[in-house]
């Protein structure tokens, strides 16, 4: 079957099977030529999702393999979509075309970093990603990508680096939610788990920045412990395993909570339960991790009788990518912890 009109949502793009949206399709058509309401995107820059880059460094050791499995499923699905962890990530390109019908607001010549996922971005990687040293999530790629009449992107700001630029934007949904759902409550308590980390240090200054009464940040180990308090981001940092459900409460709790809002910033499983423990009744907890089952979230919450509301960070509150970059200009912890990751990365 043949779709005649483009849509919106993309789902003239969808190859297989016909009628799914692109994030859920197993294959998009890639093709340059730009239906009415579509821009093409000629890449610079792939930023790969925590939980998708950690599962491809486990998965494929060698460096080597780790390029071709990551160009093997651009090749095979027309997108960036990891098969284990269903995530992508975005990246930055520059405006090569922009169709007649577009409402995007984009101009040939334009810089800019994508705000929708790589799993739902049709993509084509030209250069096997050969200046990618396969030890960073940022990747140097040569390729175009398409976006829809309901895609997201942001003109790149002249006034911070690219790579910090994209680091930032590649989770600017967590501060942004983070902040709306701090401003429902009157001087909470909010823990972030997983506060060390690029999504994890932005919503804890959005935390502070709405209003939180106290934050937390929970970290795996000493060395991140020492950054976060050195970036001065939390009222209390405390060191637990995550997914210790009872270590984690216990941990929280003697910090100043239990939480009115728990954000949870891991790329590792099994963190649900302990999230749910370290939350008030009638508290929230946000997940943001590519990693999180939500079966597991839901019947655990239930099973401990707990009366906490759950939500999905699905990436978009209006006015995300401008809340994210400003956090960045305004907080010199959150520039230092990016910093610190992006110097790792490139060592």
């Amino acid at each position: 079957m043949t779709i005649a009109v483009s849509d919106p949502t993309g789902v003239h793009r969808v190859l297989a099977p016909v009628g799914a949206l692109p994030q859920a399709a197993e294959r998009l058509d890639t093709r340059a030529a730009l239906w009415p309401d579509e821009v093409r995107v000629r890449v610079s820059r792939l930023n790969l999702d925590a939980a998708s880059f950690r599962q491809l460094r486990e998965a494929h050791p060698d460096p080597v393999e780790r390029r071709r499995a990551v160009c093997a499923i651009v090749a095979a699905r027309g997108k960036m979509q990891n098969p284990v962890t269903g995530s992508g990530g975005m990246l930055i390109g520059t405006v090569e075309e922009v169709g007649h019908a577009s409402t995007l607001g984009l101009s040939v010549g334009d810089r800019v970093a994508t705000l929708v996922s790589l799993t739902l971005t049709p993509l084509v990687i030209d250069d096997e990603l050969a200046s990618w040293d396969a030890d960073s999530e940022q990747v140097p790629c040569s390729g175009h990508a398409i976006l829809f009449g309901r895609s997201i992107a942001a003109r790149l700001p002249d006034d911070l680096p690219e790579p910090l630029a994209l680091a930032a934007l590649d989770v600017c949904g967590a501060p942004a939610l983070t902040s709306r759902v701090t401003r429902t409550y009157a001087d909470p308590v909010v823990v972030v788990i997983g506060g060390g980390g690029k999504s994890g240090s932005l919503a804890l200054a959005a935390a502070r920045a709405a209003g939180a009464a106290r934050t937390i940040g929970v970290v795996p180990h000493d060395a991140e412990a020492r950054a976060l308090r050195d970036a001065d981001l939390a009222d209390a940092v405390v060191v637990c395993d995550a997914r210790d459900p009872l270590a984690l409460r216990d941990a929280v709790t003697c910090a100043g909570g239990p939480a009115d809002v728990t954000v949870v910033c891991v790329d590792v499983p099994g963190c649900e339960g302990g999230a749910v423990l370290a939350t008030n009744d009638r508290g929230t907890v946000v997940f943001f991790s590519m990693a999180t089952s939500f079966s597991a979230a839901a019947l655990g919450a239930e099973g401990v009788a707990a009366d906490v509301t759950m939500l999905v960070g699905n990436g978009y509150v209006p006015g995300h990518a401008d809340l994210a970059l400003d956090l960045v200009r305004s907080t010199p912890g959150v520039r230092a912890l990016f910093e610190q990751r992006l110097a790792q990365e490139a060592r």
